[in-house]
């Protein structure tokens, strides 16, 4: 199915549009719209990375000092992400058979400061062909920054900071995903 939606007619309401309902040109923008920014912001997620065991992929989404906070323990920069990823727990997850499979974040942009709420299921392969299970539900917080200077090719959005609790009865989790309206 082909859309038959002509850009330059957008509407003055739709966010980032550049044009008024007469069709004159309106106020240009320094930045892409946020929709633009928030598709980037949320490409940030290293689930394909994570789950192909690629360390130095996942370690690249972060800032040299990023952390992550996992209710497991924290993970301090790029060393402790490829530590992480490349150790015996991870390495038999993915040699078993799972995938980390993200639902469409909630996300918030400031600026080049960003924060994404959403869940993560740890998908596992279970001893039955062709099944899976669930192993986990998580919580996530992800605060990035774009990082870099405006023109620079590789400026982009970087994991300062994520945090995240397995959704159980302890409340932790919910009360992250109450967050989601924080910058």
């Amino acid at each position: 199915m082909t859309s038959s939606h002509d850009p330059s007619q957008a509407d003055s309401s739709m966010p980032g549009s550049t044009r008024s309902r007469t069709g004159s040109p309106g106020p240009r923008h320094a930045s892409p719209p946020p929709r633009t920014n928030s598709r980037s912001c949320a490409s940030s997620a290293p689930t394909p990375r994570v789950d192909s065991g690629d360390a130095e992929g996942v370690a690249g989404l972060w800032t040299e000092d990023g952390v992550y906070d996992v209710d497991t323990g924290r993970l301090d920069g790029h060393a402790g992400l490829v530590d992480m990823v490349t150790g015996d727990a991870h390495q038999g997850l993915i040699a078993h058979g799972c995938g980390h499979v993200p639902s469409l974040p909630v996300v918030l942009l400031d600026g080049d400061r960003a924060v994404a709420t959403g869940y993560t299921q740890l998908v596992v392969r279970s001893s039955k062909p062709g099944r899976y299970t669930v192993l986990r539900v998580t919580a996530s917080r992800w605060e990035l920054e774009r990082r870099g200077d405006v023109d620079a090719p590789d400026r982009g959005w970087r994991v300062v900071l994520r945090t995240a609790r397995a959704v159980t009865d302890d409340g932790e989790g919910r009360a992250l995903l109450g967050r989601s309206r924080e910058v």
